[in-house]
């Protein structure tokens, strides 16, 4: 698996090494000993998949202490733009974002540590996006910003976003307490 680096700190783009022959297709998507050679501590306890139709929109979402999470993201199924905002607010990062496409196609995951929020576009009729986090979901801590912020900037690749009614209401980044961010 070959780790590469992004402009955000501790997001990673990973592209598994690929085995093909007559039967299809082999790769291994984690091993521990990989991540701690990049220096990065990853025990999982929770993994979720979602399955979502052309031109949704989920996020930006992310986890406040002690129950913040950390992501590897990969899609088995269709395409997505996936997206990492860097919200600590001390960081030379903060507010900026990195994003990747994803797919079954590409077969590349994105790290994205705690202290980041977490989106995703589907740019595939369907895309099923598979991850593992490393704490457990917590309603009351859950947070999220909302997807068209006009400080982050961000292109998500898609016209007129399908959107839950709590992605919708999220607030701005700079209308959030500083509580609630990193």
């Amino acid at each position: 698996m070959k780790f590469e680096e992004t402009p955000l700190h501790n997001v990673w783009l990973m592209k598994p090494d690929r085995f093909k022959d007559d039967r299809g297709e082999f790769l291994e998507t984690f091993r521990v000993e990989l991540f701690k050679a990049q220096d990065l501590e990853f025990e999982y306890v929770q993994d979720n998949i979602s399955v979502s139709k052309k031109g949704t929109i989920r996020g930006l979402h992310y986890q406040l202490p002690p129950m913040s999470q950390a992501k590897l993201v990969m899609v088995p199924a269709g395409e997505i733009l996936d997206v990492a905002v860097d919200i600590r607010q001390h960081s030379p990062t903060y507010m900026q974002h990195y994003s990747a496409i994803l797919s079954s196609e590409n077969r590349q995951m994105m790290f994205i540590p705690s202290g980041f929020a977490h989106g995703f576009s589907v740019l595939s009729d369907e895309a099923t996006v598979y991850y593992k986090c490393n704490n457990y979901y917590n309603k009351k801590l859950e947070r999220g910003i909302k997807w068209d912020d006009p400080d982050l900037k961000i292109n998500w690749k898609v016209d007129g976003p399908i959107l839950s009614d709590k992605d919708k209401n999220l607030p701005f980044l700079n209308e959030m307490d500083e509580q609630d961010l990193f």
